[in-house]
């Protein structure tokens, strides 16, 4: 499938874009397990504006993200539409994403995120002004509105498309839910009933039977893999083989896990340093580690990393201790 000139990837599961999550490192470490479509972090439109290293430090692409999007953020239609050349013109992005989803009080207080859904007219001016600043295609992540009383997705969506979304992508829970409850799948299969253009399917997926039942029971035409994928790459193999017919029998190993951890933690030291690689590093070991019996032993360890040499000596430690029971 293509969107404008963009192929996008034969594996149908994409990687969410997620603030503090989806760096260079991690997104690599997504696409070396088949995830299709990789996204950035979220970036804020009028920090490019403003010319912010740190801002713009977030658009580096791996050489490995053959279909990439960088999702912006903000709610003025004439900074986003110079964030999203900005954007475009300095990662080389086939894709410029708009976040009309965070739930996230900073965001929303402001008036960005999912604060747009209840604003349509000027999210449709967001849109637009974006498509009518850069060549490449303009996608939208939404919710499917604010609260339960106001759940406005289909009319929404409707609306985003003429303005010239080229693909949109629903998480299925209002903003008030945040991450509790269960994802509305229903309304998504609404959404995609409802439009032309390409649809993405996001909540609740965890394993490679729920990427299977999210595109069955809503008919979109990909899967969007956000919070399951967190110390769980393998899960976009997963999904790609169990969309093709084919099962992998086997679960990463414990020293599998940890040898993938830090590989992203080597790629992320390149990027930023070893101090900033190894703060960032104790979510992400945590993460690998969830659910393998004995693993907490080693937490407050982890928590308390500051050099690669010692995150190395830990790992032996680990691989020692934990190997026989994960």
């Amino acid at each position: 499938m293509k969107i404008g000139n963009v192929a996008l990837e034969k594996n149908k599961a994409f990687l969410a874009p997620m603030a503090g999550v989806t760096d260079l490192a991690f997104r690599k470490t997504c696409k070396d397990f088949l995830a299709g479509l990789t996204y950035s972090e979220m970036v804020s439109a009028k920090a490019l504006t403003l010319n912010s290293k740190k801002t713009k430090s977030l658009l580096e692409k791996h050489e490995s993200e053959t279909t990439f999007a960088v999702q912006i953020f903000g709610n003025d239609p004439d900074i986003m539409a110079e964030g999203a050349v900005i954007a475009a013109d300095l990662s080389g992005a086939d894709i410029i994403d708009i976040n009309m989803g965070c739930p996230t009080p900073k965001i929303v207080s402001n008036g960005d995120g999912s604060a747009l859904m209840k604003d349509p007219k000027r999210a449709a001016e967001i849109v637009s002004a974006v498509c009518n600043k850069i060549t490449i295609p303009v996608t939208v992540k939404m919710r499917l509105g604010w609260d339960k009383d106001t759940i406005n997705v289909i009319e929404f969506s409707k609306r985003m498309q003429d303005a010239g979304a080229a693909m949109v992508c629903v998480h299925g829970r209002t903003r008030e839910q945040m991450y509790s409850g269960k994802a509305d799948w229903s309304l998504i299969a609404r959404v995609k009933e409802a439009l032309s253009i390409p649809v993405i399917a996001n909540g609740d997926v965890f394993t490679e039977v729920d990427a299977l039942n999210i595109l069955d029971r809503t008919g979109a035409d990909f899967v969007m893999v956000g919070r399951g994928c967190l110390g769980n790459p393998w899960l976009f193999e997963k999904i790609h083989c169990a969309l093709n017919g084919l099962h992998l029998n086997s679960e990463p190993s414990v020293s599998d896990r940890l040898d993938t951890a830090a590989v992203q933690i080597e790629l992320a030291q390149k990027q930023k340093g070893e101090r900033i690689a190894l703060l960032e590093a104790r979510k992400h070991f945590m993460w690998y580690l969830h659910g393998i019996p004995g693993a907490k032993q080693f937490y407050e360890q982890i928590s308390k990393l500051e050099t690669l040499n010692q995150m190395y000596s830990l790992m032996l430690l680990m691989k020692e201790k934990l190997r026989s029971r994960g």
